[in-house]
């Protein structure tokens, strides 16, 4: 195989000349190949004849693709193949042949219906790194039920630990579980294609959503484990730390994030109340937080003559952690974000950018999210040669 080139001509990433078959859908999978993507794997977005349902979640659209698509498919190429038909596990079977990873987030049992247990491609493919993405897994007591982020936020506990006090609980305002099963995905991937150097084989990749959104429960879970007491929401405040939360100014809001003592001094010492640092009653954090309605008040009243963006910017040159609070628009445009890459433009394409800079074998967009099918003979050009007739495409 060939790997992706960069404009350079150099190979692109550090998965240059791994590739991997995209068989999942919507978030959690395409997030994860879109990662192993911009990091130089030759990833074959493989599409049901009806296309990933993502490409009609909108608007807004792009010639006739949803951006919700466009944000989680670049540097992919794709085909489509009706995987319920043996012409098309036939062409399956023969990309896994030249895969190095297989990535899907069927329904549990769905792939094993088609004929690719686990045991027969372990026993055809010895080399390939297998990763599925499912709600639960397989067994247990939700084992094979379908997940969903929202769901997964519900039934792990995120959504009763967010939303205000006295509130009702509150979804997280983007797809935390589907994004953080998809990146546990990558690292899971890597492991595998790691340990691989040493002993040759693939192994089964399994991450869930129900899994990875227990996962985020940091510190709410460890709190639990050491007092027996079920968390509540707080808002933006912190459980276990102030001030740590979101307060007014002047002009917009400011996050403080006062981690220790010193870091509470200065805030106070620029506020011009340094004495508060002194009281008793905000000394220390286990003091802040039980006295924590009378010290907001206090810094409420000394942010009134300061504006957000300002303070924050002078609060983080002391080394205080603080960020006026800011609105998707405003951060896409901020001059840092545009110098960390974290904005990419490509033959008409914009996206975020990765956030993981390598410094020899860096990430790169090198293709745009592609059209339904568009690398059809591209891709299944060779597997037609070989075979000599249809191969359960559209066009076979």
């Amino acid at each position: 195989m060939t790997p992706d080139l960069t404009e350079s001509g150099t190979p692109a990433g550090a998965l240059a000349g791994i590739r991997v078959i995209d068989l999942s859908r919507v978030l959690g999978g395409p997030y994860c190949t879109q990662i192993l993507g911009d990091h130089g794997a030759d990833v074959i977005k493989v599409e049901p004849p009806g296309g990933d349902e993502t490409r009609g979640w909108g608007p807004p659209f792009r010639d006739g693709t949803a951006s919700y698509f466009q944000g989680a498919n670049r540097n992919k190429r794709a085909i489509v193949l009706d995987l319920a038909a043996e012409p098309g596990r036939d062409l399956l079977r023969a990309l896994l042949a030249d895969a190095d990873v297989l990535v899907e987030n069927f329904k549990p049992g769905t792939l094993e219906r088609w004929g690719f247990p686990r045991a027969v491609l372990e026993a055809e493919f010895p080399r390939l790194v297998h990763c599925r993405i499912s709600g639960f897994g397989a067994d247990g007591p939700l084992g094979g039920l379908p997940g969903y982020d929202a769901c997964a936020q519900a039934m792990a506990g995120l959504m009763s630990v967010n939303g205000e006090a006295g509130g009702a609980p509150t979804r997280v305002g983007l797809p935390v579980v589907d994004m953080a099963t998809g990146l546990n995905a990558v690292i899971g991937i890597a492991f595998a294609l790691y340990e691989r150097e040493r002993s040759g084989r693939g192994q089964f990749v399994d991450a869930t959503l129900y899994d990875c959104a227990i996962s985020l429960l940091h510190p709410h879970a460890a709190n639990v484990f050491m007092n027996g007491r079920v968390p509540g929401r707080t808002g933006n405040a912190h459980p276990n730390i102030a001030p740590y939360e979101t307060l007014p100014t002047a002009e917009g809001e400011i996050f403080l994030a006062i981690g220790n003592d010193r870091q509470f001094a200065g805030l106070v010492r620029l506020l011009g109340v340094p004495d508060l640092a002194q009281e008793p009653d905000f000394a220390s954090n286990a003091a802040r937080l039980a006295n924590r309605e009378r010290l907001r008040a206090a810094l409420a009243e000394r942010l009134r003559d300061h504006r957000a963006a300002v303070l924050a910017q002078t609060l983080l040159e002391a080394g205080i952690p603080a960020a006026a609070v800011s609105d998707v628009g405003a951060v896409l445009a901020h001059p840092h974000t545009r110098h960390r890459g974290m904005v990419v433009e490509r033959d008409g394409y914009q996206g975020l950018g990765p956030p993981v800079k390598l410094s020899r074998t860096p990430a790169s967009v090198r293709r745009p999210p592609p059209r339904l099918d568009e690398h059809a003979e591209e891709v299944l050009g060779p597997y037609r040669a070989r075979r000599g007739g249809g191969d359960g495409s559209p066009e076979g």
